[in-house]
């Protein structure tokens, strides 16, 4: 990982778009123009962090203070490099800093969203959803279930 740049905006908006795009969709909820600008509105390089894979873009995401912890934002990953454990890697490099600070992290994720599944493996728990979106909390220490993929 490397510290993300403001140049790094619309590579960003970009892979958002083309990650969303199928759950958005499903939900009925997808718009060419706001899944990128909604990323553009918020967007901050000094909470977030490029993933390199091989040294090329790969992704990204960011670990934003918030009063009572840390919210975890804009984790996106390319399409190839899903399903890799590097997902897994990367989460678990951040979630290792906030255990060492005390601190919880809180997310949301879209209804039907397949990474859902791999924050609840990384000790995620739904604290409230709505018809879109599912709001989780981590506490700091929370179990890990284990990840078969990455034996």
């Amino acid at each position: 990982m490397r510290p993300a740049e403001l140049a790094d905006v619309e590579a960003i908006a970009e892979l958002r778009a083309m990650v969303m795009r199928k759950d958005l969709e499903r939900l009925g909820r997808f718009d060419e123009h706001r899944v990128r600008q909604r990323l553009r509105d918020s967007f901050s390089p000094q909470h977030a962090s490029i993933i390199l894979a091989d040294g090329t873009f790969a992704g990204c995401v960011t670990l934003r203070p918030a009063e009572d912890g840390q919210w975890l934002e804009h984790f996106y990953l390319a399409p190839g490099i899903q399903g890799r454990g590097l997902g897994s890697a990367v989460l678990r490099t951040l979630l290792d800093r906030t255990d060492a600070d005390g601190l919880l992290v809180r997310l949301n994720v879209l209804q039907g969203s397949a990474a859902r599944r791999l924050y609840e493996r990384h000790g995620f728990t739904v604290e409230v959803q709505d018809p879109i979106d599912i709001y989780m909390v981590r506490l700091p220490g929370a179990d890990v279930q284990a990840d078969v993929r990455c034996r």
